[in-house]
């Protein structure tokens, strides 16, 4: 009998096979050019649908642009080219679009959507207050040109709610710095810090807790004044927050009580938000 194993020539045989099939060329894929701009956009608007990342659609959006210039499927697929890179997350890139296409089309329908794509590229990087609020800021300068430019789009609804939950976001980084500073004893550097809460983000969620910690500051630092008028302002305007009743029991326990006293900055916030007198 022969040494070799049954089946052994036809293994070779489909190998060989397998790999001259591997190396054959393969059909071309009939080129982009060759399709209308209507064409190429419904495959980018597919891809965007269909696909696993968002950039995939981006070379179908970049093509029409390319291939058909100065067509309206040119601008539809500029702001889509805005609208791709910022669902992947490459909000630089979606700035630039959205900006090319306020550049070109300023008067157009989308061009309020492209401005709020700007502003939401930057709204969409705030992060913790731990980190760095200058994000914060550019979206909130971003939320406020969509609310001036275009007041009666459908856009500028959203965005001042962005600009307002922004804006806390702002008023947060200034009281975990407060905290920062009042836990250590820095009370200078505390009050310094919730007295632009109070002044600068009175709107926000965070002002009742502002006033407290300055009286728990001006308490400490022996500025009875100082304490008793942010008491006093608190009580007006937050008499149910749990924090006048930890600021009526900080004063009651020192003989004090919430008034109006001295001609401390804290005198001039009491004559605006509790007297209404603003000059």
């Amino acid at each position: 009998m022969s040494g070799k194993r049954p089946g052994a020539g036809y293994l070779k045989a489909a190998l060989l096979v397998a790999l001259v099939a591997a190396c054959a060329p393969k059909a071309r894929e009939r080129a982009l050019d060759t399709y209308t701009a209507e064409e190429i956009f419904k495959k980018g608007e597919l891809e965007l649908e269909t696909g696993k990342r968002a950039k995939d659609a981006l070379i179908y959006f970049q093509e029409v642009e390319r291939l058909y210039p100065y067509t309206e499927y040119a601008k539809r697929a500029l702001i889509m080219q805005a609208y791709t890179h910022h669902r992947a997350k490459e909000y630089p890139e979606a700035r630039d679009a959205a900006q090319r296409f306020l550049d070109f089309y300023p008067g157009d329908e989308d061009a309020p959507y492209a401005l709020y794509l700007m502003a939401l590229s930057y709204y969409d990087q705030i992060d913790d207050v731990g980190r760095d609020q200058g994000i914060t800021f550019q979206a909130l300068v971003g939320m406020r040109d969509v609310i001036e430019t275009y007041p009666d789009s459908e856009y500028a609804r959203s965005a001042m709610l962005k600009f307002d939950l922004a804006f806390d976001q702002l008023a947060a980084k200034e009281m975990e710095v407060g905290r920062y500073y009042l836990k250590r004893r820095h009370y200078t550097a505390a009050i310094n810090r919730f007295r632009v809460v109070v002044q600068d983000f009175q709107t926000t969620t965070h002002t009742a807790e502002a006033l407290h910690r300055l009286v728990e500051c001006y308490v400490a630092l022996g500025l009875n004044d100082e304490a008793q008028t942010a008491a006093a302002i608190l009580g007006y305007n937050y008499q149910s927050s749990p924090f006048y009743d930890d600021s009526f029991r900080l004063l009651k326990g020192k003989g004090l009580s919430p008034e109006a006293k001295g001609e401390s900055w804290l005198r001039s916030i009491y004559r605006q938000m509790v007297r209404g007198e603003w000059l």
